[in-house]
């Protein structure tokens, strides 16, 4: 799928921040106090991200969010790449909005990246569909947020996927008029 190949740099410098993040104690965050660490927790949601479980690392994912204090962004952005992979535009859509209102920056630029692609795919569904009026609003979102991913941070885009989505959601504008 284009969308893993697509966040594997913002998700090594993530995986990287919440390793330097980890206290003396080995807890990032707050804990769980009836299901272990909060880096249990999220090593166990890497993990079943990783071998695309992701209903599981959906799961973990939402209560992480809720605990991580200030690495919230970062579970955020993981969680958001998640829903992606496993086909939850919607919510995916929903949490990397999120994320990029209150970041700035390469933060705001993966949020955008996640954003745009999920709007993409949902926006490929609507048309699919033949609902015009959601897809264009799709559509739309996708170019505005791949647009300023791709213009902030390049670096997301090694490969050109975001930059053909983008391409994509401007052809499929144009027809829909």
């Amino acid at each position: 799928m284009q969308a893993v190949s697509i966040f594997r740099t913002a998700l090594t410098g993530v995986c990287l921040s919440l390793v330097v993040g980890c206290g003396g104690d080995g807890n990032f965050g707050g804990s769980f106090s009836d299901n272990g660490s909060f880096r249990s927790r999220y090593e166990a949601a890497r993990g079943a991200l990783e071998t695309g479980n992701y209903d599981r690392a959906n799961r973990i994912y939402a209560q992480l969010v809720e605990t991580a204090g200030p690495l919230e962004s970062r579970v955020r952005l993981e969680y958001a790449h998640s829903l992606l992979r496993g086909g939850d535009y919607a919510e995916a859509s929903k949490q990397a909005r999120f994320l990029s209102q209150g970041s700035e920056g390469a933060e705001r630029a993966a949020g955008l990246a996640v954003l745009g692609t999920a709007e993409h795919e949902l926006g490929r569904a609507a048309a699919q569909a033949d609902d015009r009026v959601a897809a264009r609003s799709h559509f739309s979102t996708a170019q505005s947020a791949l647009g300023e991913a791709i213009k902030t941070s390049p670096d997301l885009d090694p490969v050109g996927a975001l930059a053909s989505r983008l391409k994509d959601s401007q052809l499929r504008l144009k027809s829909l008029g």
